[in-house]
């Protein structure tokens, strides 16, 4: 029997997984819960150590002769702190020192109990990484112990801690077998990518509905050379940040198929996929990743340079450790001589994205951000377009046909224009922000510096408030939204621009907006252009 709590049994059966066979285990109360489900697993063999500073060693001497990783587990408060010499040792003989420390709840450190100290960081940097394990959160608990079990286990072998809160009663061990967990595997193809992970290849042939997801993804890096075969067998997913020339339209075809909607080109539902490559870095919309997420027994794998553990879908399976375009253009030559099961699959996508891709086309708005963003992009003839975040880059993803720009790394407003303004001094073409009110105001000094040029070009739109708010279900409720929540004001740039030399043109209304945006599109000037759309 093991413990009834569910980080211990997560951690312990993830030990198994990962092919940890050596524990050396210190005397305490609170880590007996980990203790006794480290003794109970046939594959783990544990030695008894009762003082922490030389349990530690005891694991090095072991790491060193059996070249594998070894546990050392310790209770909670000072217990930790003995590690520390062996762990510095560990760090600089590149071993994978895996240091387990059980813990009080979160609540009680610092509060004058028993044996409580802010355990996590307490090794510095001499650990590679140092995680603490929810109690209720399984997921989060599991991506934890994944990321920290790869990162001991890496080419370079470094020291990792694990930091285990355990409340109150500790001593239950009535689960009958610990649970089926989610093992992240993490591999690098050989130099020619020529190798790849078989499970990777064999799982994406074997594979009904199969999908490539691009995140923001710097066009420099991925032209789309060589990928023909996979990408005409596989439905690819993108947003304008991504590096592709097109808008895939997936948003509004997931609208439908949430509010459970038809269309007649397609008839039946689409379900989400079994097997995902995700490439790039964040996804905006959020109806993607919430129907990704559904796909619970997706197969997914993440191609990155750095390795790092980015389970966005809560379904990562496996990691390939490389250059993205170079390990799908070995992944389609490798399958070029095979037959792949998911051609349907991409065929009820594409004619799924087809119609609202025509839908789209079609729908004209009324004088609002959206009819100023259709314009612009309608007209839009050439130069680098930066968008700022919110409401902005939601429509940039419904009306642009080229890659654009924008700060989504943490997805601050901060910044956008000073971005676009960094951007423009080091380039000769025009350089386009589309941002709205909010940002703009917050980040007005972009414009107070003298090295600006004629092709920082800026359609504002000014809806008198961070609009997105309005699109939230239930706010509406509360009399703070748009005044305090949303941030209500009647300002406008013309102040601004006149203090920095920034020409200024203004629309209130659908006429002016085209006519404003012709302008910013055309106009020579040797001094940066702005045009303020005032909308509802």
């Amino acid at each position: 029997m093991f413990s009834n709590k569910q980080n211990v049994n997560i951690l312990t059966a993830l030990f198994v997984r990962h092919g940890v066979r050596h524990a050396v285990v210190c005397p305490g109360s609170r880590n007996a819960p980990i203790v006794h489900n480290l003794n109970e697993c046939p594959d783990i063999t544990c030695y008894p150590v009762t003082d922490e500073r030389s349990a530690g060693f005891y694991a090095i001497g072991m790491m060193q002769a059996l070249h594998e990783p070894v546990v050392v587990c310790v209770t909670s408060g000072t217990a930790l702190l003995n590690l520390a010499p062996a762990v510095a040792e560990a760090w600089y003989q590149h071993l994978p020192l895996i240091v387990v420390s059980a813990d009080r709840p979160e609540s009680w450190i610092d509060q004058l109990d028993g044996q409580t100290l802010p355990q996590p960081g307490a090794l510095g940097r001499f650990v590679r990484r140092t995680v603490s394990l929810p109690e209720v959160d399984e997921w989060y608990c599991n991506r934890l112990v994944n990321e920290a079990l790869l990162d001991a286990m890496a080419d370079d072998a470094r020291p990792v801690h694990i930091n285990v809160p355990i409340t109150e009663p500790l001593f239950t061990f009535d689960v009958p077998q610990l649970p089926e967990v989610r093992t992240i595997m993490r591999t690098s193809p050989a130099r020619d990518y020529d190798c790849l992970h078989p499970a990777f290849v064999d799982d994406l042939v074997a594979a009904r509905r199969p999908m490539i997801v691009f995140g923001q993804t710097n066009p420099h890096d991925f032209e789309g050379n060589d990928v023909d075969f996979l990408f005409s067998h596989v439905i690819v997913l993108h947003e304008a940040l991504s590096p592709f020339p097109h808008v895939s339209h997936f948003d509004e075809v997931l609208d439908l198929e949430m509010r459970d909607t038809r269309c007649e080109v397609r008839g039946a539902r689409i379900l989400p996929p079994d097997f995902i490559i995700h490439v790039g870095d964040t996804v905006v919309s959020k109806r993607l990743r919430r129907f990704l997420r559904q796909a619970i027994d997706a197969q997914t794998w993440r191609i990155s340079l750095s390795g790092d553990v980015e389970d966005t879908f809560q379904n990562l399976r496996g990691i390939i450790v490389g250059d993205p375009e170079s390990v799908l253009q070995a992944l389609s030559h490798k399958l070029s001589h095979r037959q792949l099961q998911g051609t349907a699959y991409r065929r009820q996508w594409l004619a799924a994205l087809t119609e609202a891709s025509h839908r789209a086309a079609d729908f004209q708005p009324p004088y609002s951000q959206a009819a100023a963003v259709k314009y612009f992009e309608e007209h839009f003839t050439g130069g680098a377009v930066h968008y700022a975040n919110s409401t902005a880059i939601r429509l940039a993803n419904r009306y642009a046909n080229h890659h654009v720009w924008c700060n989504r790394g943490v997805n601050g407003i901060e910044g956008s224009l000073s971005t676009a303004a960094g951007f423009s001094v080091v380039t000769a073409g025009k350089v386009f922000c589309v941002i709205g009110d909010l940002s703009f105001f917050y980040d007005q000094n972009a414009l107070w510096n003298t090295n600006l040029k004629g092709n920082l070009r800026i359609l504002l739109l000014n809806n008198g408030k961070g609009g997105i708010f309005n699109q939230l279900p239930g706010l509406e409720q509360s009399p703070a939204r748009d005044r305090l929540v949303a941030a209500a004001h009647s300002a406008s740039a013309e102040g601004i621009c006149s203090q920095n030399n920034v020409v200024y043109l203004k629309a209130e209304n659908m006429e002016q907006m085209q006519q404003g945006i012709d302008t910013l599109l055309y106009l020579e000037s040797e001094n940066p252009v702005l045009l303020e759309v005032f909308v509802p």
